[in-house]
């Protein structure tokens, strides 16, 4: 009888506070997505919801969530909550609130309290140390929550009472920096909920290995939802900032196209910003085609010259290669160029490529070229991977049929590693279509060109060395990037319709797009692949 009754309270206590911390989640990672949205302003800080300000706002919820915490740890410990907490919350917990509450120590002591050099330093050591001490040595289910309990109520609490506000500011001694609260504001917050949620997942697990799982595997998950976010608000940022730009004076008419002495009706949709190129002051809207076009050529470029050498180099490696040691020093000088700094190539390119391709004159072919110098190292480290992953078992099973060793590469190995190739071509085609260093020394003619690249319609053939030549690859121009980057920094965008800011944001735009586009093209070739193999 007085068991049975014993397990209800407890039970009945335990339940309790289940619901407690999951409400504390609950409420962070409320203030986690708020305080995201927060940060890259999509939400003003001074923005009233249910008649209080956002941040302010922010603050009462992070005070909920510090007192909670903190009432959870005692509950265990006194018995209410069911846990079976370790001895300690460990050393790393330790390190890690010993080191928040030297950083909180040391802004205090110089922020608020004016003090010099040394009088900080003792401040962040001293609140470090008790931090650290009160996270170690008290039992596991305190010292998982009073000290995130006590961190999250401060900062509750300094932003609740309007210390930091969205009108605050601080410029640190000796830092040519300036700090602003839109921005203090919702970092802090972040990192607070995350402790809060940390915490509160532990004490709902009861502890121990099971809550220390429990509360790394949350920290995580809202550490990649962070960075996922992190990408989409920026997308979204882009977007918002360079739609309109790029949408200017755009219009969807019905047009015809006669084929055969037969009018055939079709959409004809006109995008200036996207299809215009720079004519003068008295265009009404400039446009960025030959920009868009040079990004293309160079991509294409660099993928033609790259991508070929890269895997012929790891089929050399892996099929062909007998020496370990000198696969081994291709891999370390491939990862070492990979490695590399962009502007590296380019200064090569300058002193190395230019006078020996186009009489040092910059020119589109030199682009390519650095550019597939610099694709070239991760196409070759991916497809080796890829095509050393290939079982061997489907190399052993077309020798048993007489195949020879090149068939089977071509016919087993190679479709087999296709998908991870593709994908380093990917992650590559990535990186350079963004790229501007390299391109500043060996290919803009202009910022903003007046004419697009011919470079189908300029080959030239003759009888005579060099028997092939091309003007429009030996000619310098634009890419997107660069104009980004060129007409930012000289804050100047032809005619009169945009600002720079407004040119810029547009032209990032259509870099995002370019960029997503390639993305989609590589991905689907890779699910095409794939699919293919399955069906195989």
């Amino acid at each position: 009888m007085s068991t049975e009754r014993q397990t209800q309270l407890v039970s009945t206590q335990s339940s309790i506070g289940s619901r407690a911390t999951v409400a504390i989640i609950g409420l962070g990672l409320v203030v986690f997505a708020v305080s995201w949205l927060a940060l890259f302003q999509w939400i003003g800080g001074e923005t009233d919801v249910l008649g209080v300000g956002l941040f302010r706002l922010l603050g009462v919820c992070l005070l909920f969530i510090g007192v909670g915490t903190g009432a959870c740890g005692f509950a265990a410990r006194s018995g209410r909550i069911a846990a079976t907490p370790r001895r300690s919350a460990g050393l790393l917990t330790g390190v890690l609130f010993g080191l928040l509450g030297f950083l909180v120590g040391g802004l205090s002591g110089a922020q608020t309290f004016g003090l010099g050099t040394a009088g900080w330093l003792v401040s962040a050591a001293g609140i470090g140390t008790a931090a650290a001490t009160a996270a170690v040595f008290p039992r596991e289910e305190l010292g998982s929550t009073i000290p995130p309990s006590v961190f999250v109520t401060f900062v509750g609490a300094v932003i609740t009472a309007g210390i930091i506000d969205a009108g605050w500011t601080w410029t640190p001694v000796d830092l040519s920096v300036t700090l602003i609260g839109p921005v203090v504001v919702p970092l802090l917050t972040i990192v607070a909920s995350l402790i809060g949620v940390w915490s509160a997942a532990k004490a709902h697990s009861g502890f121990g290995a099971r809550g220390r799982q429990s509360g790394a595997f949350l920290l995580i998950s809202l550490s990649i939802l962070g960075m996922l976010s992190v990408l989409v608000l920026l997308v979204g940022f882009i977007v918002v900032r360079g739609l309109d730009t790029v949408l200017t004076d755009a219009g969807v008419g019905i047009g015809s196209i006669t084929v055969l002495n037969i009018q055939i009706p079709w959409v004809d949709v006109q995008i200036p910003f996207l299809m215009n190129v720079t004519q003068g002051l008295f265009v009404d809207v400039n446009g960025i085609l030959p920009a868009i076009v040079g990004t293309l050529w160079l991509v294409i470029g660099a993928v033609v010259f790259a991508v070929p050498l890269g895997i012929g180099a790891a089929i050399f490696l892996t099929e062909y290669s007998e020496s370990e040691r000198f696969t081994q020093l291709v891999e370390i000088a491939t990862n070492g160029l990979w490695s590399t700094p962009s502007i590296v190539f380019g200064l090569f390119g300058l002193t190395f490529l230019l006078p020996r391709i186009s009489n040092n004159h910059r020119s589109l072919l030199g682009g390519q070229l650095v550019l597939g110098f610099m694709l070239l190292p991760l196409v070759v480290i991916t497809s080796y991977e890829a095509i050393k992953a290939v079982p061997d078992e489907f190399r052993d099973a077309s020798a048993a049929l007489g195949v020879t060793r090149w068939q089977t590469i071509r016919s087993v190995v190679l479709p087999a590693a296709m998908p991870g190739i593709i994908t380093g071509i990917i992650l590559g085609v990535g990186r350079i279509a963004g790229e501007t260093a390299p391109l500043l020394f060996v290919f803009p003619r202009s910022t903003f060109p007046s004419s697009v690249p011919n470079v189908l319609g300029s080959f030239e053939f003759s009888l005579a060395p060099p028997f092939v030549t091309n003007e429009a690859l030996l000619s310098g121009g634009s890419a997107l990037p660069y104009q980004l980057y060129a007409s930012i920094t000289s804050g100047h965008v032809p005619g009169q319709t945009f600002t720079v800011e407004q040119f810029g944001w547009g032209t990032a735009f259509v870099l995002l797009i370019v960029v997503l586009a390639l993305y989609g093209i590589g991905i689907t070739t890779r699910l095409y692949f794939q699919r293919k193999l399955q069906h195989e």
